[in-house]
């Protein structure tokens, strides 16, 4: 982290592999199962400078239009995210790292975010959680 930034680290444990945590978030069919986001309003061109846009949808009905960029696709491994942040000139980026555990049964899933204040890291450490909760419930239904 640099001195004029602040992050957080979130690492989480699910008990999928890592080709099913994969495709959670970049098929667009699974992205939308779990994201919030309705089918329509997800595209995801996952491939180094690709494009995504969605829009999640939160439990009270606001809806939130999301787009981005992914600087870093390596499958299975790294996938980093861009975000368009109104009102900002450099996108937020959010850093997935999947590692395999229990001989492939499993997989570790470390995410890394680096943010102008220490309130914005709160709010997106908070989101990033809150979608974890998602997919491991998501993940959880696949089996």
């Amino acid at each position: 982290m640099s001195a004029t930034t602040t992050g957080y680290t979130v690492t989480r444990e699910l008990d999928a592999p890592v080709a099913e945590v994969w495709d959670a978030w970049t098929l667009r069919e699974r992205f939308a199962q779990w994201f919030g986001a309705p089918l329509p309003s997800v595209e995801l061109d996952v491939r180094p400078g690709g494009a995504w846009r969605s829009t999640l949808v939160a439990p009270e009905g606001n809806e939130y239009p999301l787009t981005g960029t992914y600087p870093v696709v390596e499958p299975r491994r790294r996938l980093v995210t861009a975000m368009d942040i109104p009102g900002q000139d450099e996108p937020a980026l959010m850093d997935m790292v999947l590692e395999e555990l229990d001989g492939g049964r499993r997989t570790r899933l470390v995410i890394r975010q680096e943010c102008r204040t220490a309130e914005e890291c709160a709010e997106a450490e908070q989101g990033t959680l809150i979608l974890l909760g998602s997919l491991t419930e998501f993940l959880a239904g696949e089996r």
